[in-house]
This record gives C-alpha cells, structure tokens and sequence, in this order.
C-alpha cells in the first residue's frame, strides 16, 4: 500500500542520532552535517519505491556532497517482518549500488519516530542551521523509475537550499512503502 508522507513542516528542527552504518561504525548526525545543508532519507532494501529510483539517488548524492551538502540514509523497517531490510542485506545492497554515503539501520525505530518519517523513501532535507525546508519527492518516479529526464526536483531543492538556506516554496509529497513498523 502507498504511503504519502505530509508535506514540509519549515524550519522544523532535525533530531540527532547514533546508528550503526553497514561499515559496523557509530555515525552521528554531526559525523554527516554538511556545511551547506543536510539531507536525512529513510529508505530500504525491498521497496519498490526506493528500487526504482536507488541509482538516481547515488548520482544526486554525489552533487549534494560536492556542494556541501552531507547525505544519510537509515533504513528503520522490522527486520522480524522484513528480514530482507537486515543490516547484512543492507551492506550487499549498499556495494551493488556504489552508495557513496553512509547507509544506518534503526533498530529501535527511534530515530524513524522522531523524524515523523511514513514511507520508503521520505526525504528530510535541512538548511545548515538544522532547520527543516524540503520534504518532498525525489522526482515524478513511482514504483517504477520515471523518464531519464525527469526533473530531479529532491537535487535542485538541496542545491536552492544550500545557496539560500530556503527551500521551495512548492513541494510534491514522497510517495512510498510504509514504514515496516514493530508490534508492540
């Protein structure tokens, strides 16, 4: 089922965190800051979704990082559910792909649940005052990936913010898996 996170809440405030990467390393959100900006996406391993659009995802993050920006990805599905989500799977699905940034698993859910994040991917994209301007989608992709020139509207909205501080004004919601939440 598709899940449509809401959209921007600006200026809301980022959440720290300690997560281990699937390099079997502590990151914290200041190990990742950028000085221009900060993007903090929850993706996964089985979503569709995240499938679809998970080698445009690589090349933008590189011309996030070349302009300042630092880049994460946490993947916060129950494994119990989802073994497929796995920290190990996480690592194969990181190497296959060439991710050039850090790749966390949140075990607890904790980091997910204070970031408000609902779907695969849902994209949190900071000022480098921690302040929250772009929550939108990544382009016009859906569960399959979209023409090759779609407008990469996640990648122009870092660039605006890290040359204003301000994202844009209009912004499409992410659309996705839900979150593959533990029973309690």
């Amino acid at each position: 089922m598709a899940v449509s996170p809401p959209v921007c809440d600006f200026d809301a405030p980022w959440h720290d965190f300690s997560l281990r990467s699937t390099s079997d390393e502590n990151v914290r959100l200041c190990d990742i800051r950028g000085e221009n900006g900060t993007l903090v996406m929850f993706i996964c391993n089985h979503c569709p979704y995240v499938r679809s659009i998970i080698d445009r995802i690589v090349r933008d993050s590189a011309l996030m990082k070349d302009a300042g920006i630092g880049v994460v990805a946490i993947s916060s599905n129950d494994v119990d559910t989802y073994p497929q989500d796995g920290p190990e799977h996480m690592l194969a699905f990181a190497e296959d792909h060439g991710f050039g940034f850090p790749y966390l698993y949140d075990d607890t859910q904790s980091v997910a649940r204070a970031y408000g994040a609902e779907c695969t991917p849902d994209f949190f994209g900071y000022n480098a005052d921690g302040k929250l301007q772009y929550r939108g989608r990544f382009d016009a992709s859906s569960r399959s990936a979209g023409p090759k020139d779609a407008r990469p509207e996640l990648l122009e909205a870092m660039l605006q913010i890290a040359r204003t501080g301000k994202g844009p004004k209009d912004q499409t919601p992410s659309m996705g898996c839900s979150i593959k939440w533990k029973h309690a």
